[in-house]
């Protein structure tokens, strides 16, 4: 059993807690922050769910890093490490108290046009690394929808993917090295900037998805391919989900090759249109929708659209399509609309990233609806159709207990149908809090004491990110915090 700090004791930890803190203030004069605005800011995450820490340790060099590990090691003060704070899961809370480590301000980029390299600092912001790196010609796929606020080291921490891995992978596709340091304080060197690195045993992809609870990233060393000359973006409605999940399979077969393939289900679209007050398609509304993306270079761009169009021609109802990337971004906007116009039919969402096999999309979806009419509450469902990663959402009222009762247990059957249909309870969000209820479904005991016995080889004290991954916790019996984040459009 990995052996976690239980929450505080009532003895002996404010003795414990006062020497290391009178100790790390001694060693970061400037460093540590205990105002309330500070660690309250830092006790949540885009999940919402606020547990205050002691204190906040906002680091300026990675060297800084390891040593508020050596001496959470030596007091074994629980440690959090912590970015933008954008995770839907509850990964960056402080559950356990202790102390946040802010690694936002090491956000170095620096471009190695040759290699078609770029070493980024954890605290790096994603879309800003994409736009240098795109100023000098390169590119950075991997684009999760929070990446004009999440850090790299967040991506990595759970492996995040976006829009466009269902034609170049997500972040573990894209990490040669890692660096930073283990539970102790003692630094590590996970790769290198080599194309080519069989050295040992892979430590490097071990830390990718691990949320922090092996030890903490200060910067990566990142793969780069050559830019993409040209993109064309094309909109296209269908009468039913079915249809629109059938076609995205068939798309598949007839060797189509977007680089994005978005759904949105009939309840995701009344939502947008209701937010809005437009109809997406005048001739066809609250269709279900499929947004693709191409690109390559211009000629090839121009092949598959015009094939791309030929095949929608006798399975869409309509389409809109952009040449431009202004008109694209208005294409776009529906998609991103989605997520905030839920909030219009209900105050509260429990936000389900599943993944299926791309041919089980269509029973996932039929699932969801069935869920509806027996819990009766709206579960609207958009996300990835290219790889089988749909974000499933149960809406509901927090102040109605029956709501809370009902979303409670249609969120259970929806990761055991998961389950069933040979998907996973997250793809890209991570485990963090909001999973952890769901590992038993997913992972046998053998294969959980294997993962708790890496914890404990790497984390002995149990002190990284605590509380996470194997520790029940039932989400929603608790209150999420009113608060406003940088991130929200509402």
């Amino acid at each position: 059993m990995s052996r976690q700090p239980s929450r505080k004791p009532e003895s002996g930890y404010k003795v414990t807690i006062q020497k290391a803190m009178k100790a790390l203030r001694r060693k970061l004069p400037g460093r540590v922050f205990l105002d309330k605005k500070s660690c309250f800011d830092a006790s949540l995450d885009n999940l919402r769910l606020s547990f205050l820490p002691d204190a906040v340790v906002k680091v300026q060099t990675a060297t800084e890093v390891g040593a508020v590990l050596k001496l959470a090691h030596k007091y074994t003060i629980p440690v959090t490490a912590r970015g933008a704070g954008s995770s839907a899961t509850g990964s960056t809370v402080p559950l356990h108290g202790g102390w946040v480590l802010d690694v936002s301000a090491l956000a170095d980029i620096k471009i190695d046009t040759v290699s078609r390299m770029v070493t980024v600092g954890a605290g790096a912001i994603t879309s800003e690394i994409q736009d240098q790196v795109e100023a000098v010609g390169l590119f950075y796929p991997p684009d999760p929808s929070s990446k004009k606020y999440s850090t790299i080291g967040g991506n990595i921490a759970c492996n995040a993917g976006g829009l466009r891995c269902v034609k170049y992978g997500v972040t573990r596709d894209y990490v040669l090295g890692l660096e930073g340091y283990y539970a102790d304080g003692s630094p590590f060197k996970l790769g290198l900037a080599l194309k080519k690195y069989v050295s040992g045993l892979n430590l490097r992809d071990l830390l990718i998805g691990s949320e922090g609870t092996l030890g903490v990233i200060t910067s990566a060393t990142l793969k780069l391919i050559p830019k993409p000359q040209k993109r064309w973006t094309g909109m296209f409605a269908f009468k039913s989900e079915a249809a629109a999940l059938k076609t995205a399979v068939a798309l598949f077969e007839a060797g189509l090759n977007p680089s994005i393939l978005e759904f949105l289900d009939r309840q995701s679209v009344s939502c947008a249109e209701r937010y809005t007050g437009n109809l997406i398609f005048d001739d066809c509304p609250r269709a279900s929708i499929l947004l693709i993306e191409v690109d390559g270079r211009p000629v090839e761009v121009r092949e598959q659209r015009a094939r791309l169009l030929e095949f929608m021609e006798s399975r869409a109802l309509a389409h809109r399509e952009a040449r431009t990337d202004a008109k694209a971004e208005a294409l776009w906007q529906v998609r991103r609309t989605c997520s905030q116009s839920m909030f219009s039919i209900a105050d509260t969402k429990l936000n389900e990233d599943v993944v299926v096999p791309i041919q089980k999309q269509a029973e996932l979806i039929r699932y969801t609806i069935a869920l509806k009419k027996e819990i009766g509450l709206a579960t609207p469902t958009f996300g990835h159709a290219g790889d089988g990663n749909l974000h499933v959402h149960i809406m509901y009222n927090r102040s109605n207990p029956e709501d809370a009762v009902k979303a409670k247990v249609g969120i259970k059957k929806l990761m055991q149908k998961v389950v069933d249909l040979g998907g996973v309870i997250t793809g890209e969000h991570g485990v963090g809090l909001a999973k952890a209820p769901f590992m038993e479904l997913q992972h046998s005991k053998a294969e959980i004491a294997a993962m708790r016995a890496v914890k404990d080889a790497l984390d002995p004290k149990g002190i990284l990110n605590p509380g996470k991954i194997f520790e029940p916790f039932e989400v929603w019996d608790h209150k999420p915090v009113q608060v406003k984040l940088p991130w929200d459009h509402r």
